[in-house]
């Protein structure tokens, strides 16, 4: 029998995780933990971008007249030629010797490889200087180091190792290119975020969020909707969320493009090559490295139709202790700041202000948001007050890396239909998968369903007025709408009358005969 696609795609996906597992089972005992991922990554990046490129390349050339064109064999000299135009329509210039295929064939004999591999990475990076692409290459190799010590004592030994990976690398199968390599691109790189974050804990755990959580989000800030402007995301990390907007609109669909921020500037160089291994021209997305709270980098950019976010949970930030914060746009509004040691709803403020007036934010949200007092209470009056908060969800426990807290997800949106709130317990929509719990399809669309609805489901959902949030101190916890299902099981009141019936009798029948042993113990002792 013929494998369908899907099997195909299957088959190779489980080949090329196992071909990643091998690799970081070779470089696990010279780097340690979540580090080697920068080599993994760096070196498929390195390929693909090749491979992106000879693609390009052959096409046009052959389309032109030259059937057995190939950029591989081509000259320096004459590609040379051509670079100028390359770099302005792909935003990037390879010279056909420092190409990765080359490069993986030379290796073996080359005693200076990682200087070979500096040289390249540096005229990568230096093609697109002085060009639109930039910022979006500048500094994507800063983190891999190819002289490292910890990949070997000497030169000979680092070489050696590094020699291993790119043949590795050069191993992969990814069938037809044409048809799907960047979807087995991609596939790798989620499959590498998610394999750290499992092995590293919350250190790994914070830079990715599991893609069903991911695409939850994007579904429920485009429903209804097959087309947004733009997408942003002020906490980007990996670039998972944003993706998801590509998975489920299109990307050509996101017509302006996707836009996020990144303090961290591994997760930032991480963002921005998988932008670029999900097919994301560099014209398509601006991702920046700066703290968003205090420099957020995309002022003149607002407003954005879709905005998703994982931000990093109850981190400190400046707070009232910087002054100027208060009269921030962003925070102004609610009057106060969000505590210094908690800066969860600061993100949220800051979402909200940058969200257009048609536009839905999906955030997740750390539970003592919803319910502890002070500033952050402060702030939800505010958000109810001024019917800011669209949808509530509680989501299951046990479901993100490295913690096993059920978080929510807060649902903003600046132009509602009513005055409500509406809250849904999802919290046993869930399948276990080995250790953690899953959001399944099923469990998603359960949710996106409700939400669309905007309706009452007993024991799931409730649809509550604001006023009524306001007379419950403005706590949007769920649990405080949401009244979870009775596990006892409904009471039979035949039977239950039926067995009080026998109760009786059997008390009248024991009433009667000690009354009988009562009455024979007076005649024993009369005698």
């Amino acid at each position: 029998m013929t494998p369908t696609e899907n099997e195909k795609r299957n088959n190779e996906r489980v080949v090329m995780h196992n071909a990643i597992w091998g690799i970081a089972e070779e470089l696990r005992g010279s780097v340690d933990g979540w580090d080697f991922k920068q080599y993994i990554l760096g070196f498929l990046f390195y390929r693909f971008i090749s491979e992106n490129l000879i693609k390009y390349i052959n096409k046009i050339q052959r389309e032109s007249g030259e059937p057995d064109f190939n950029y591989l064999n081509y000259t320096d000299e004459k590609a040379e030629l051509g670079k100028k135009t390359l770099v302005e329509e792909k935003g990037f210039f390879i010279l056909p010797s420092e190409l990765f295929q080359n490069v993986v064939r030379r290796a073996p004999n080359d005693s200076n490889l990682n200087e070979t591999l500096n040289k390249i990475f540096r005229n990568i990076e230096g093609s697109s200087v002085g060009s639109p692409s930039q910022e979006n290459f500048r500094g994507l190799f800063g983190d891999l180091d190819v002289n490292h010590p910890k990949l070997g004592e000497t030169v000979k030994k680092r070489n050696y190792k590094l020699t291993k990976i790119l043949q590795a690398f050069n191993d992969f199968k990814f069938g037809d290119y044409a048809e799907n390599s960047i979807d087995a691109f991609g596939d790798a790189y989620e499959y590498l975020m998610k394999m750290y974050a499992s092995n590293a804990g919350k250190s790994g755990g914070e830079f990715f969020t599991p893609q069903e959580v991911s695409e939850l989000l994007a579904e429920i800030t485009t429903i209804g909707k097959t087309v947004v402007n733009k997408v942003y995301d002020p906490a980007c990390g990996s670039g998972s969320l944003l993706l998801k907007f590509a998975k489920i609109l299109g990307k050509d669909n996101v017509k302006q493009g996707f836009y996020g921020q990144e303090i961290n500037l591994t997760t930032f160089n991480l963002c921005r090559i998988n932008m670029f291994l999900h097919d994301i021209g560099f014209e398509k997305f601006d991702i920046k490295n700066a703290d968003t709270l205090i420099s957020p980098q995309h002022w003149d950019d607002v407003p954005f139709d879709a905005i998703v976010s994982n931000p990093p949970y109850s981190i400190k930030w400046p707070g009232d202790s910087d002054p100027t914060l208060i009269n921030d746009e962003r925070f102004s509004s609610a009057g106060v700041l969000a505590p210094k040691s908690k800066a969860d709803l600061a993100f949220t403020m800051h979402i909200l202000s940058w969200l257009s007036t048609e536009g839905v934010a999906a955030v997740i949200q750390f539970p003592g948001t919803l319910y502890r007092g002070g500033a952050e209470k402060k702030i939800r009056k505010y958000l109810i007050d001024h019917n800011y908060v669209e949808t509530v969800i509680q989501l299951p426990k046990n479901i993100f890396f490295g913690t096993s807290i059920a978080t929510c997800i807060l649902v903003l949106k600046k132009c509602k239909v009513d005055n409500s709130t509406q809250f849904i317990d999802a919290s046993e929509e869930f399948d276990k998968v080995g250790t953690k719990n899953m959001l399944k399809k099923e469990n998603r669309t359960k949710i996106l369903d409700a939400i669309k609805d905007r309706s009452s489901i007993k024991h799931f959902a409730e649809l509550v007025d604001n006023n009524v949030v306001a007379e419950n101190d403005y706590e949007l916890s769920v649990t405080k709408y949401v009244k979870p299902k009775d596990d006892e099981p409904p009471l039979d009141i035949n039977c239950l009358n039926k067995e009080i019936k026998e109760i009786v009798y059997r008390q009248n029948n024991l009433r009667t005969e000690i009354d009988i042993i009562v009455k024979d113990l007076q005649k024993i002792n009369e005698k």
